[in-house]
């Protein structure tokens, strides 16, 4: 049995919102927020300590604090003690909303060990659960054949023909490792789990124009040193309805599916790690020993790692996502 901080409770984050060339209105229609920015509203970042990108804590007794400063406050008892040992007053994942109304330039993401070398940063290994995908919608998620490094300089100029294109729809899981050529299609609303990172190599994207009218920056030299060019497995997985299995088990984090009509207890009695609760569906009351609160879809909840278990009341038949390290 954990020893339970009775000053935590389930803790809840106010949103920070990011527009992109590419983003769109759906984080306030579809997910309920009529403070989101209009027009091109492409991410939100819920829970984050990325620099200059701190959530701020909503509600309750540590409402109005920075996520990293609460961090240094309790420690463990938020983040678990393998979690605190390994990093510190650092929150090791980055959760997100994406809107894609258009689609968002191809792009890799370096592994730890190079994004340490050259950022002095984590790595980015991500996935994503997608919520909504229009007819056709497509990702791209690596390549169609094996290539290895100096094949992939040569077919630069027909950059179309190598990528592995993939339909995808409304309950699909899509895993990322680090070095994994990838893009997000338009017409997909997702929910994103990663690591605390914010480094990405763009490839290609479009011939688009930022804001101050000049093509977007491309970062072809440090994208070729990140690229794993092996072939692999399509990385989609779809759940079973009534079933908790696991979305993604890999060294950063863990995602499970969880779809409940009636009280569910979950137990993490012997899970070293904060939960992470987003709702892709419904509405429920989630309780642990200490407190409560209210979630609808699209919220998003942290149980600090001191508690021993949470109780999942659904107002209507809900589904989750839970996340621990």
């Amino acid at each position: 049995m954990k020893n339970s901080n009775t000053d935590l409770y389930p803790i809840k984050f106010y949103p920070i919102y990011k527009q992109k060339i590419w983003g769109g209105n759906k984080l306030a229609s579809n997910l309920g927020r009529p403070g989101a920015p209009k027009g091109n509203c492409g991410e939100s970042w819920e829970v984050s300590t990325v620099p200059q990108n701190v959530s701020i804590i909503k509600g309750g007794r540590l409402g109005g604090l920075p996520l990293d400063k609460v961090i240094k406050s309790y420690q463990a008892d938020l983040l678990g003690k393998k979690v605190y040992a390994e990093y510190g007053n650092t929150f090791p994942l980055l959760i997100k909303y994406i809107d894609a109304a258009d689609n968002l330039s191809i792009q890799v993401h370096p592994n730890d060990e190079l994004a340490l070398k050259r950022h002095s940063s984590l790595g980015k290994t991500e996935m994503w659960y997608i919520m909504e995908a229009e007819e056709g919608a497509l990702i791209i998620n690596g390549f169609n054949q094996k290539l290895r490094k100096d094949d992939y300089l040569t077919m630069l100029s027909n950059l179309g023909s190598i990528f592995k294109r993939e339909e995808v729809k409304r309950g699909d899981a899509v895993f990322i490792p680090a070095g994994t050529v990838h893009a997000i299609g338009k017409g997909i609303l997702l929910a994103e789990i990663q690591q605390c990172s914010d480094v990405t190599y763009r490839i290609y994207d479009y011939e688009r124009a930022g804001d101050n009218g000049n093509k977007r920056e491309l970062h072809l030299e440090d994208a070729f040193d990140a690229i794993d060019y092996r072939n692999e497995n399509s990385y989609i997985k779809r759940y079973q309805k009534h079933s908790i299995p696991k979305l993604v088990n890999c060294a950063y984090f863990t995602t499970n599916h969880v779809e409940t009509e009636a009280e569910m207890l979950r137990d993490y009695s012997q899970l070293d790690s904060f939960v992470i609760y987003m709702i892709m569906e419904g509405a429920a009351l989630i309780k642990t020993e200490s407190g409560e609160t209210n979630m609808t879809r699209g919220d998003v909840c942290l149980i600090p790692a001191c508690f021993d278990y949470s109780i999942i009341r659904p107002l209507t038949k809900s589904r989750f996502l839970e996340v621990h390290c």
